[in-house]
């Protein structure tokens, strides 16, 4: 499909996206200088800021995890998009009209019918008409006196656009028939059984529309009304969908991503109504996973917001909520994210503390959230009986479980010390014991090397043929003088030629700014040297002439070496046997001469 949109969108979505803006809604940039910014890579996790982003080339690099490329790479990257629709995506952002190659309507038809859009809009309508429902008719009084009894306003009500389900299954089906919505298309929707296809998935529930990173509804959570059946499930939520996936989604992020940007923290809670709750009471930068444990896809939406903040932890304090704090906590640890937990006193939830204690209250506790580390030791403490030799054990040896995931070893060594203090242990002890579990792990987990295995990945040699065409991108005018000396067949270095060819279309169809050619570039590791050694500045743009016309020196004296070469070697096996062999050797040596002589003109 992506060669059916036109080089002109492409070019235009390339020119004309704000790079630093766009990247700015996944990581906080910090501006440097007249166009480079610096972030946490939203890629990877890290602390200390790596990724930088070139305003005025349009390109990004990390010289931590060496993730580049440029504004369209980005998106396909964060957003788990397939390259037409990245372009889609930021198009519609700038306002920017698809166009497709030779008018291919029916490509561009194709492509709408099969895409998630006609799915957003039919969850945006159906939405309106639950929170219309919700608000405005007797069908959703109950639910209603229910929210507005748990103390949600009504704006906290539109905002998150809550909304009821009716409880006749069938109502939705012939609702959205009358739309002109055919059964095809909604029976592949999600919003009904695939048992059967009339009855809808969510009857006479409390609607909590799923919102992704943009603002635009893409699935649904549903919540029973109490007094209910205690066979239903309390709380469903859609599956996976063209436009959904619950392990890339978190409810609450679309309006909390500002407000964890500015904070430098977030809150994980387990439900909706936890959310709704923290927003209404001013901590706006709370999101709730949708029923899975917090995935490693969750952290890599948030780390570049709060890699020097704090992951703020509010699951429930039964033990399914205690088991999912654990693994939360190793998980943002494995990331390098600092957590702290909190502890709710006198209710059960963030909402009904709202509604018993007030905002202040519910503050005040998400102010006094404990570290991890104090959290741990306090509840192995309650867990197993650490007045006893074999509690402790216990307790320690599930403690290092939580070390392990610590990537300092400031830190790991710290905590160590914390639970030495914490159950008067020896420090001694506790050390050994910890550095031989380890040790033992090690010698069990070590597997014999598969020599069927190999390394297919190809590695590039970065020589001065290949660095020199990476000076030209700096300078891609400075590539008529290369090639007006030079053509691809005079490079010996593979990725020389590829860049060599690339840079060629790209200068023919005057296409000469950094994401162009790494558009071109179907190459990782080529587009990765190249994004790195323009952020690290290796090659400026006054430097590049110098450079180009050492490349042509360089690469023509090997040339003429390498014939020298091949001469000398048949001068030194030639036999003499007749006058006619003996011209024919003197015509070897004067071509030697004037080798040696085009050699020297070139070293000077």
């Amino acid at each position: 499909m992506a060669g059916f949109i036109s080089e002109e969108t492409i070019e235009a979505v390339s020119n004309n996206t704000d790079i630093v803006s766009v990247i700015g809604e996944y990581t906080k940039l910090e501006n440097r200088g007249a166009n480079d910014y610096w972030g946490c890579c939203p890629f990877h996790g890290e602390k200390t800021p790596s990724f930088h982003v070139d305003a005025s080339q349009k390109f990004y690099y990390c010289f931590g995890c060496h993730a580049s490329g440029n504004i369209i790479k980005f998106v396909m990257e964060m957003e788990k998009l397939s390259y037409p629709d990245a372009i889609t995506t930021l198009a519609k952002k700038q306002g920017i009209p698809v166009k497709y190659k030779d008018g291919y309507e029916g490509v561009k038809n194709f492509q709408k019918d099969n895409s998630s859009e006609l799915y957003i809009e039919l969850y945006e309508r159906t939405a309106s008409m639950f929170h219309y429902l919700l608000t405005e008719t007797q069908m959703g009084k109950a639910a209603l006196d229910y929210i507005t009894k748990r103390g949600l306003t009504a704006d906290t009500i539109k905002k998150f656009k809550l909304g009821f389900a009716p409880a006749d299954p069938k109502w939705l089906k012939n609702f959205l028939r009358q739309k002109n919505f055919s059964d095809d298309f909604l029976n592949k929707s999600g919003l009904f059984s695939q048992k059967y296809p009339d009855y809808s998935f969510f009857t006479n529930r409390l609607m909590f529309p799923i919102f992704n990173r943009k603002g635009q509804i893409v699935a649904f959570g549903g919540r029973v009304i109490p007094p209910a059946d205690e066979s239903q499930r309390k709380y469903l939520n859609s599956g996976d969908l063209p436009q959904f996936k619950k392990r890339e989604t978190l409810f609450g992020f679309n309006f909390a991503k500002n407000s964890i940007r500015q904070n430098k923290k977030i809150i994980f809670c387990e439900g909706n109504m936890d959310v709704i709750a923290y927003h209404q009471c001013g901590l706006d930068y709370a999101v709730a996973t949708l029923g899975t444990a917090l995935t490693q896809e969750h952290i890599k939406m948030i780390q570049g917001f709060v890699a020097d903040g704090y992951v703020y932890l509010s699951f429930d304090s039964d033990g399914a909520g205690q088991e999912a704090t654990k693994k939360a906590i190793k998980l943002c640890r494995e990331n390098n994210l600092a957590v702290k937990v909190i502890r709710l006193k006198g209710g059960k939830d963030p909402a009904e503390i709202m509604l018993k204690f007030g905002a202040e209250n519910l503050t005040s506790q998400v102010n006094n959230a404990i570290l991890d580390s104090d959290y741990f030791l306090l509840r192995l403490g309650e867990k197993y009986p650490i007045d006893t030799p074999e509690g402790k054990t216990k307790a320690a040896l599930e403690y290092f479980e939580y070390v392990d995931s610590l990537r300092s070893d400031i830190q790991k060594e710290s905590c160590l010390e914390q639970l030495c203090q914490t159950y008067n242990l020896k420090p001694e002890a506790v050390k050994r014991d910890y550095i031989n579990r380890n040790q033992a792990r090690e010698r069990i987990n070590i597997r014999p090397q598969n020599n069927n295995q190999r390394e297919t990945k190809i590695q590039i040699k970065l020589d001065a043929e290949l660095r020199g065409l990476i000076a030209v991108t700096a300078d891609i005018d400075q590539f008529k003088v290369l090639r007006s000396e030079l053509n691809e067949n005079d490079f010996s270095n593979p990725a020389a030629k590829r860049l060599f060819k690339i840079l060629e279309e790209c200068f023919d169809e005057h296409k000469t700014s950094v994401p162009d050619i790494l558009n071109h570039c179907n190459d990782e590791e080529l587009c990765r040297l190249i994004s790195s050694d323009l952020s690290e500045g290796v090659y400026k743009k006054d430097d590049v002439a110098a450079v180009v016309t050492d490349t042509i020196k360089f690469i023509k004296r090997n040339k003429l070496e390498d014939a020298r070469n091949k001469l000398m070697q048949r001068i030194k096996n030639y036999v003499i046997n007749t006058e006619d062999d003996k011209r024919q050797f003197n015509t070897l040596l004067a071509e030697k001469m004037e080798l040696d002589k085009q050699v020297q003109t070139l070293l000077k």
